[in-house]
């Protein structure tokens, strides 16, 4: 089912189209040249107000790659009067009131990135850098900014509603791991004190809120929104008395014996999915789920789990067969002893569920998921499980209890997932009138963040993709949206016509992913009632549409446009969707590679793969074959660029080891090393948080995962990726000793390192710590700073490989011609002229 299809599904049930609204009184005014920064903007415009002000992390682009500019553009299409207060200084109130009260509302956003990603680096270290600021220069946002933004919203006009969104909201909207303080913080609502959340991409929800707001509707007129969530405090009770509360146990059970592939496979008719349908009925899995217990033992096992967390059961909970109705859900069956004997007499046994529309789960609490890992683990899972718009049920969990008392407890109720946009949609926000430069204020100062996309095209949102250790499923959903063709190619004319310093090539049309482009499930009633959180995972999915053609007469056409010389793919390619049409990867090989392409197998060990959700490397190799052989047709000397991922939760040293053999063994030499960052809500984090994998069985006796901590470690598994460098040597040596694997020491083919090397491991060599290749993009915290001898700038010196002599000099080493830098510095250097 396609974004269109869900859209128009939601029109005929009352959802209007973005473009369909009636407009404000202010859309009178004649759009903006760019959305006012300050107040003399205001008043060229004629404005005496804004009606909603849009507070941002990130210098103002006015581009549809960047949020604000997508949020302000799209209220300035529905009439209101929009301002922008980009990178405010946050040290007091005064910024905030820089453009006057707003009418309506404050929108506040941390930015494109997390605030937390954005200031540190993997291994908890400032940046000395921010691609979203104007010079690069780092420090112009706060840690949490989308807190301490709320925060100096409400003194500034304590009356004035907060709205707030972006990625930084969006994933921390229930209890979640957060790594740089290593705890479970509870919700961003609760310290934001904002008025309501939108999650995801909020284009449908931001203008049915303002437009409430413009008429007088109260936050519980507009309680049932979706995409949005609020706190539900005692006084609130009634905004939900409608719904029916089941508890998340209800639905997933902790310590459960699951019979298919993953747990998220679970339909409310399971007879439309496919694993389901081939699943044999007498196997030992098969039978596990045929399980005898009673009612009673069921819950006071589940009681003995939960350690204090109360369900709430429904009412009329277990029936006959002969009571089942469209609104039933097969929970369990029973009718013999052993649950791995056939069963001979099995009787079915449902539990009646109410409308999935009428029923929010309810998560254990937020004291529980903070101090026990399995039920972390658990409303993890619960939470991806329930990301489908087409059946994903509201979510409430308790954050503060009142000294114990429930009906004095704040709860976080989170309304279903955004329906997706439709084409048309799309269209309508990618074609409003953006400068599709930064703000004049900025002058010269280059954004480097503008740099990387201003000759791109984004062509669709949203991945099907799954990877654990990514949001975006959580973020932008599963479903992909897609624009037209002509929304499309008229973007490239715009770009060839008015971008400053145009050289004819565009540098990318992606998205999230480089080639889904309007691909979606072959069937409407199969996607509706899904619930895997990957379509392919753990092999592209039978009901899959995997026909490039369309993306590929995208890229024809874009190509045959006057005044366009060449048309780059750069954003990350689904090399196992990209292999199932041939004619697809011909055309990108021939006609859309420069030289090197980017691609991410991100590990090549199938345990690791495995939690990771990613193919295996015999997708890699079919395709790298494919690769190879169009380049060759093509006349092309092109190359793979591989990505890889160290220290992913599920990894062992061993892997490492495996993983840096096969990087030797094809010639690859890795430049820059990503380790893995637990980003919030992401099911790798959970995985990292709690030792367990929510992508199977959670029980408490369930052994631990392997998880990669200690800095120790980290440095030695991107050590591995960086095998070839001397520093690294001293490090990989003692680990293979202490693995048993010396015989990989030695100057064998064989070998992964060298002996001891005196001339290229000196002393100072030896003695040397391990940095990252983004070294000259880090530094050490403030707290680690007071606590060195040296001054900060001795730091910064030292860091930098500068002395007293150099300073002021520039040391930086020139590049010669044919010395081309790219990921993989082993790798063949272009030729130049």
């Amino acid at each position: 089912m396609s974004a269109d299809t869900i859209a128009r599904t939601a029109f005929k049930q009352g959802t209007k189209p973005l473009y369909d609204y009636d407009k404000h009184w202010a859309s009178c005014y004649e759009p903006a040249p760019y959305l006012p920064m300050s107040r003399k903007e205001m008043d060229d415009l004629g404005w005496d107000a804004c009606d909603v002000i849009i507070v941002s992390g990130d210098a103002y682009v006015d581009h549809p790659s960047f949020g604000m500019a997508i949020i302000g553009r799209l209220l300035e299409s529905q009439g209101f009067r929009v301002g922008i207060i980009a990178q405010p200084d946050w040290k007091s109130k005064d910024a905030f009131m820089e453009l006057g009260k707003p009418v309506y509302a404050y929108g506040v956003t941390a930015g494109n990135m997390d605030s937390m990603i954005n200031r540190y680096t993997a291994d908890r270290k400032i940046r000395s850098d921010d691609a979203y600021s104007p010079g690069n220069v780092a420090n112009k946002r706060p840690d949490r900014a989308a807190i301490v933004y709320s925060q100096r919203c409400r003194e500034a006009y304590p009356d004035v509603p907060i709205i707030l969104g972006g990625i930084e909201g969006s994933l921390r909207r229930i209890a979640h791991y957060d790594y740089w303080s290593d705890k479970v913080r509870r919700s961003i609502l609760l310290d934001a004190r904002a008025d309501v959340l939108l999650y995801g991409n909020a284009e449908r929800a931001i203008v049915d809120v303002v437009h409430g707001l413009s008429k007088g509707y109260s936050f519980e007129q507009m309680s049932k929104l979706r995409g949005t969530a609020y706190l539900l405090t005692p006084t609130r009770r009634h905004w939900q008395a409608d719904m029916t509360e089941v508890a998340s146990n209800d639905v997933d059970t902790v310590g459960r014996v699951d019979p298919i592939i993953n747990p998220y496979v679970m339909t409310e008719d399971v007879d439309s999915c496919s694993i389901e349908q081939n699943k044999p009925s007498d196997s030992p899995v098969g039978q596990a789920m045929l399980s005898s217990m009673s009612s009673m033992s069921s819950m006071s096992s589940m009681s003995s789990q939960y350690q204090g967390f109360v369900a709430e059961p429904v009412t009329d909970k277990v029936i006959n067969a002969d009571q089942v109705d469209t609104d039933t859900q097969v929970v369990q069956m029973r009718g013999f002893d052993n649950v791995f004997d056939k069963p001979k007499t099995a009787r079915k046994h449902k539990i009646k569920m109410p409308p999935r529309e009428q029923t929010v789960i309810r998560l254990p609490d937020y004291e529980h998921v903070k101090s026990d890992p399995v039920l972390y683990a658990h409303a993890n899972r619960i939470l991806h499980l329930e990301t489908n718009p087409g059946n994903a049920r509201a979510l409430v969990q308790r954050h503060s209890s009142g000294a114990g008392n429930s009906h004095t407890s704040i709860d976080v109720w989170l309304n279903p997932p955004p329906i997706p946009l439709s084409t048309e949609e799309m269209d309508y926000v990618f074609d409003l009138p953006y400068a599709r430069l930064p703000h004049p204020s900025y002058g010269d100062a280059r954004i480097p963040a503008y740099d990387m996309i201003k000759f791109s095209v984004n062509i669709m949102r949203g991945c099907f993709g799954g990877c654990t250790f990514c949001s975006i499923t959580e973020h932008e959903g599963r479903i992909i949206q897609n624009r037209s063709e002509d929304s499309i190619l008229r973007e490239v004319e715009a770009i060839r016509d008015t971008a400053p310093n145009y050289t004819g090539v565009i540098s990318d049309l992606g998205g999230p992913t480089a080639n889904m482009y309007r691909l979606s499930c072959k069937d409407e009633t199969i996607e509706k009632n899904c619930r895997k959180p990957s379509c392919v995972y753990p092999d592209v999915c039978e009901n899959l549409l995997t026909d490039h053609s369309n993306l590929t007469k995208l890229y024809r056409k874009a190509r045959d446009i006057k005044g366009v010389k060449k048309i780059l793919i750069a954003s990350g390619l689904r090399y196992d969707l990209a292999v199932k049409d041939p004619e697809y990867v011909k055309e990108l090989v021939s006609h859309h590679v420069g030289g090197y392409l980017k691609i991410a197998p991100e590990h090549s060990e199938e345990g690791v793969l495995s939690k990771m959700m990613k193919p295996g490397m015999g997708s890699y190799d079919q395709f790298k074959a494919m690769f190879e052989q169009y380049s060759q047709e093509a006349g092309k000397e092109q190359y793979l660029i591989p990505y890889f991922i160290a220290a992913h939760p599920g990894t062992k040293d061993e892997d490492m080891m495996n993983l840096a053999l096969w990087l030797k063994s094809h010639g690859y030499r890795a430049d820059q090393v990503q380790a893995f960052y637990p980003s919030p809500m992401a099911t790798a984090t959970t995985m990292y948080h709690t030792h367990k994998d929510p992508l199977h069985k959670i029980s408490r006796s369930e052994g631990d995962m392997d998880i990669v901590k200690s800095g120790k470690q980290r440095k030695l598994h991107k050590a591995f990726l960086r095998y070839h460098d001397p520093k690294n040597w001293a490090l990989l040596r003692k680990a293979l000793q202490d693995m048993g694997r010396s015989d990989l020491i030695g100057k064998n083919r064989g070998c992964l390192i060298p002996p001891f090397n005196a001339h290229l491991e000196g002393r100072d060599a030896a003695q040397d710590s391990y940095q990252s290749a983004r070294k000259k993009n880090s530094r050490l915290g403030n707290d680690s700073v007071k606590r060195s001898n040296n001054s900060s700038n001795n730091n910064a010196a030292n860091r930098a490989g500068t002395s007293k002599n150099t300073v002021g000099k520039n040391t930086k080493k020139k590049v010669s011609k044919g010395n081309f830098q790219t990921q993989h510095t082993g790798l063949p250097p272009r030729k130049t002229k």
